[in-house]
C-alpha cells in the first residue's frame, strides 16, 4: 500500500480547525503536523481545501428486498456512490423475516455485503421476539460487533412489532448496554387512513403522504421515548421529519433521558409540494415518513444547530421510477418506499447548511461524521483526524460548483429527488483506508475492498 502525504490543507474536525500536513501509511494516519518533512509515495497539495474526516452514513438500505422488489443499489454501487460524495463508511441493516433467526439473517446479509467498496457496519433489526431472540441479541453484541437494534413501530403486517415485543427488545438491549433505534410511526393508524383514502378513490402518490401525517410520527416518537424511559435503554430516533417528533425529542432530552435524533437532507430541503408533480413523477418522493410541509424545516434546522438532533443520514433506499415505483400506479400503497441520497449528502449540507449559516463548519463535520462514529461505537478510528485513526479523509474544495442530476450521479437510479439542486463545495479527493478512491473526478474503487467493521457499544453524549 502506497504512503501518502497531504500538504497545505486546512483540517476541520468537530472540535478544531487548523492548517497542517497529514502523513498516511498502512491505511492509517501516522503523523499530523506543520510542514512535515516525510518522504511518501504520493503527495497531494491540498492548498485552498478543507480536510474533513470521512463521512459516515448511519442509515442506508442497499440491496433491500421490499414490497416484491429489491432496492436498486447493491453494496457495490451504493458504496461507490457514497465514496464519490465523501462517505467512506456506511451502516446498513440486517432485517430478518418474521420468525427467521437473527443470526441466520446476519450470515445472509454479510454475504450480500461482500461486494462493498467502502467499510460497512450493520444494525440488527428485531422484527419479532421469540424464545431465542435474547440470546441471539447477546451474540450480536458480544461476538458479532452489533450493539444497535432497529425496531419498527410501522409496517406491522411485515416487520413491525407490537408493544410487548418492543418492551422485550428494549429490556434486552438495556441489559447488553446496547442502543435501540426506532422508526416511529403508529403502525395501526396508517393502514386505517390508507383504507379510507383508497375507499374514496384516492390512489395517486400524493395520498401516500396524506396517509402518514406528521401527528402520527409525533405519536410514534412519543411512544418510543416513553417505552425507552420505562426500560432505561438509550434510544435513537431515525429520520425525524416534523415538529411534533422534535418536540418529544427535546422534552425527553431536557428531562435527562438518553435519546438521540437523526434527520435527512430530504426533510431539511424538500417540502410536500413535490407530491403535486405531474405524470406520476411524484412517486419518486414516496418514502416513509413522507416529505412534510415547509413549516417543519425551520424546526429541524434549529434542532440540528442546537444539538437536539445529533446526526444527518440519508435513508438511502433507491428504486427506479420506471419498472419499480410504477407498480403502484393505481394504488399508492404498492409504491416501493425510498429514494437515493448517499452521494449528495455532504454537498447539500455544506451548501444549504454551512453556506447559509444554519450550521458551522465544525457542526457540519460533527453531524455527518463524528457523532455517528461516537454513537455507534466506531470513534476515534473513524469520525476523527488523529494519529492512529483510519485514513478516511475528504479533501474538500469549497469553490466547486455542481448541479445535481440523476444522469451524473453514481447511484443506480433513474431519478434524483434533488434533481436541479445547485451546490457549492465538493470533494476533490476522497481517501479511504489510505487509498485515494475519488481522484479529481475519477472514481477508483475496488469491488470487495470494504471491510466489515465490528462495533463496541457507543458513548452516551
Amino acid at each position: 500500500m502506497e504512503s501518502l502525504l497531504i500538504e497545505n490543507g486546512e483540517i476541520v474536525t468537530a472540535l478544531d480547525q487548523f492548517h497542517a500536513d497529514i502523513f498516511i501509511e498502512n491505511g492509517s494516519i501516522q503523523a499530523i503536523g506543520a510542514d512535515l518533512s516525510i518522504s511518501a509515495d504520493r503527495k497531494i497539495d491540498a492548498q485552498g481545501h478543507y480536510i474533513f474526516p470521512g463521512a459516515i452514513d448511519a442509515h442506508v438500505h442497499l440491496e433491500l428486498p421490499v414490497m416484491g422488489t429489491v432496492s436498486a443499489d447493491d453494496f457495490e454501487t451504493g458504496t461507490a456512490a457514497g465514496m464519490a460524495g465523501g462517505t467512506t463508511t456506511i451502516i446498513d441493516f440486517v432485517t430478518p423475516d418474521r420468525n427467521q433467526s437473527l443470526l441466520e439473517a446476519l450470515r445472509e446479509r454479510k454475504k450480500v455485503a461482500e461486494k462493498a467498496v467502502s467499510d460497512y457496519a450493520l444494525h440488527m433489526a428485531v422484527t419479532w421476539f421469540g424464545p431465542q431472540t435474547a440470546k441471539e441479541m447477546e451474540r450480536c453484541v458480544r461476538v458479532e460487533g452489533i450493539p444497535s437494534f432497529k425496531t419498527f413501530l410501522a409496517y406491522k403486517e411485515t416487520i413491525g412489532i407490537g408493544d410487548q415485543e418492543l418492551i422485550a427488545v428494549m429490556k434486552t438491549a438495556k441489559a447488553l448496554e446496547a442502543m435501540v433505534t426506532s422508526h416511529c410511526e403508529n403502525g395501526d393508524l396508517i393502514p386505517e387512513l390508507q383504507k379510507q383514502l383508497i375507499d374514496a378513490g384516492k390512489t395517486a402518490p400524493k395520498y401516500h403522504a396524506q396517509s402518514r401525517p406528521s401527528f402520527i410520527e409525533g405519536e410514534g416518537t412519543h411512544k418510543a421515548i416513553t417505552f425507552a424511559k420505562a426500560t432505561g435503554v438509550p434510544l435513537y430516533i431515525v429520520h425525524v421529519t416534523c415538529q411534533e417528533a422534535v418536540e418529544s425529542l427535546i422534552k425527553a432530552r431536557t428531562s435527562g433521558q438518553t435519546v438521540y435524533g437523526e434527520t435527512c437532507p430530504q426533510y431539511l430541503l424538500l417540502d410536500d409540494r413535490v407530491y403535486e408533480k405531474p405524470d406520476f413523477q411524484s412517486a419518486a418522493y414516496v418514502m416513509s415518513p413522507p416529505i412534510r410541509s415547509k413549516g417543519h424545516q425551520a424546526t429541524l434546522w434549529g434542532a440540528l444547530k442546537a444539538g437536539q438532533i445529533q446526526t444527518v443520514a440519508t435513508d438511502h433506499c433507491p428504486f427506479q421510477l420506471h419498472g419499480q415505483k410504477d407498480k403502484g400506479k393505481d394504488d399508492f400503497r404498492k409504491i416501493p418506499n425510498g429514494a437515493a441520497g448517499i452521494e449528495n449528502r455532504l454537498a447539500l449540507m455544506y451548501t444549504y447548511g454551512v453556506l447559509e449559516e444554519k450550521l458551522t463548519l465544525k457542526q457540519f463535520v460533527e453531524v455527518n461524521s463524528t457523532r455517528p462514529a461516537q454513537l455507534f461505537g466506531m470513534y476515534p478510528k473513524k469520525g476523527a483526524i488523529c494519529v492512529g485513526a483510519d485514513a478516511d479523509l475528504v479533501i474538500w474544495n469549497p469553490d466547486t460548483e455542481n448541479t445535481i442530476s440523476a444522469k451524473t450521479c453514481h447511484h443506480r437510479c433513474d431519478t434524483s429527488i434533488f434533481e436541479g439542486f445547485r451546490t457549492k463545495g465538493a470533494p476533490t479527493w476522497v481517501i479511504a483506508n489510505g487509498k485515494v478512491q475519488w481522484d479529481e473526478g475519477n472514481l477508483k474503487v475496488e469491488k470487495g475492498a470494504g471491510r466489515y467493521i465490528p462495533r463496541a457499544p457507543g458513548s452516551s453524549i
